[in-house]
């Protein structure tokens, strides 16, 4: 408990009392009889106040959260005393975090059950908890302020943004995928699998016309066909250092994470069969492999707790395991980040045994402050040598770039908050292209 400004102030009044006892010796007796009523007073007020006991307050939320993204946490209140009491509640969330709402403030009646919401944004993925709760209100007359600090612990598991692929699975259906970069949904390509047959259009080429359909509704009729499935996708995610750089605050580990959540769920909804390889200078996790849409709750549930550590990616280690699991032809998918030309040599020298027989896709994040560095023009000598800097940076970059494309490895730079949608292009785009 502490006294409120009210308590203070009157205590402080009193205290005048004291101050005109300089020139007025009887004032002492006077301060004297009005802090002891004053004390009186704020004892009962005490006494007859509700306590901190009689409230209950419990926590509704779900074991999942999503990082990044605004979820809904609930705190319910019951009062067991005769009297109304607004109370603040305030919540102690998993960390880091941002919270929108926070403290509650709830008007609670006797035996009558209250709730209040505020919304979470987790900025860290794994296994986390909330703590505790604190709850406050004035007692009756106003003069103390009752408050406690009571354990709640819930623990919970703050997955990447999966609500992302509910955002995607939206705008499929409601054929808005434009809205987040994408160019192709449903795949129809020529020579792939036999889907269905149609009407003849005009761009249809001959070969593709079904006679025999033809001949039986007495108009021209069409062979339909979709990309083929049950093919092998694996994405493999690099967890070292390289991935602990940000982009506005967010790790490349959880953008690129993020994408590949997506581009799984992407591959299964086009039945193929994924699999997942995060690593470091260790394997991480494997998982797969998985098919069916389903699925993507089991990459989400093993990968969800990944953090980038602060080593040097082995990436001959992660071929070799690679290679181990899969032997069948796949579509390799590298999400990584590249610090410098040393850097670049390492990766195009452990990919190159992966070319055959598989296909290899290497998605580089490109570095948004590098590249705005070195197209800017410089104001003295100091910052041309700046801008020289990066221009030679990228420049060895791109060479290098194109040594892995000549030894047969597609390779893609995207910036950062355009990953998730160039990297289902490119997959799109393979498929529809029976590259795989």
């Amino acid at each position: 408990m502490n006294p409120t400004p009210i308590l203070q102030v009157l205590f402080g009044l009193n205290c005048v009392s004291f101050v005109a006892a300089i020139w007025i010796s009887e004032f002492v007796l006077v301060g004297l009889a009005a802090n002891v009523v004053l004390v009186l007073v704020a004892a009962v007020d005490l006494l007859f106040s509700p306590s901190t006991r009689t409230i209950e307050v419990e926590r509704t939320v779900s074991t999942v959260l999503s990082v990044g993204a605004s979820n809904p946490v609930t705190l319910i209140a019951i009062q067991r005393s005769s009297s109304t009491l607004q109370v603040e509640l305030t919540d102690e969330p998993p960390q880091p975090c941002e919270t929108k709402g926070l403290p509650l403030k709830l008007s609670l009646r006797p035996s009558k059950e209250q709730e209040a919401t505020y919304q979470l944004v987790p900025h860290r993925r794994g296994q986390n908890a909330f703590v505790a709760v604190h709850l406050r209100f004035a007692s009756a007359l106003g003069l103390w302020t009752l408050s406690e600090r009571r354990e709640l612990p819930f623990p919970v598991k703050i997955y990447p943004d999966i609500r992302a692929v509910q955002r995607f699975d939206l705008l499929a259906m409601k054929n808005r995928l434009a809205e987040v970069g994408l160019k192709l949904w449903r795949l129809r390509g020529q020579g792939g699998e036999f889907e269905r047959l149609r009407e003849y259009r005009r761009e249809d080429e001959l070969r593709y016309v079904d006679w025999k359909a033809t001949a039986k509704h007495s108009r021209l009729i069409s062979r339909e066909f979709t990309v083929e499935r049950n093919q092998n996708v694996v994405v493999l995610l690099d967890c070292g250092r390289s991935m602990c750089n940000e982009t506005h605050g967010v790790s490349h580990l959880d953008l690129g994470l993020n994408a590949a959540t997506i581009l799984s769920y992407i591959a299964l909804a086009q039945g193929d069969n994924v699999s997942f390889l995060a690593f470091s200078n260790a394997i991480e996790c494997y998982v797969g492999p998985l098919r069916g849409k389903p699925a993507i709750q089991t990459i989400i549930r093993q990968v969800y707790d990944l953090q980038p550590r602060w080593e040097v990616s082995d990436y001959g280690m992660a071929c070799d395991e690679l290679l181990r699991h899969q032997r069948k032809r796949a579509l390799l998918v590298l999400i990584t980040y590249t610090l410098d030309e040393q850097h670049f040599l390492s990766i195009s020298r452990s990919l190159r045994t992966l070319t055959s027989p598989h296909l290899m896709l290497c998605v580089f994040l490109r570095d948004l402050e590098l590249s705005n560095l070195a197209n800017r023009v410089p104001e003295d000598n100091v910052e041309s040598f700046q801008v020289a800097a990066a221009a030679e940076l990228l420049a060895a970059q791109a060479r290098r770039v194109a040594e892995l494309r000549d030894s047969g490895v597609l390779v893609a730079e995207v910036l950062p908050n355009e990953l998730s949608a160039a990297l289902i292009n490119q997959y799109l785009d393979l498929k529809a292209r029976h590259l795989l």
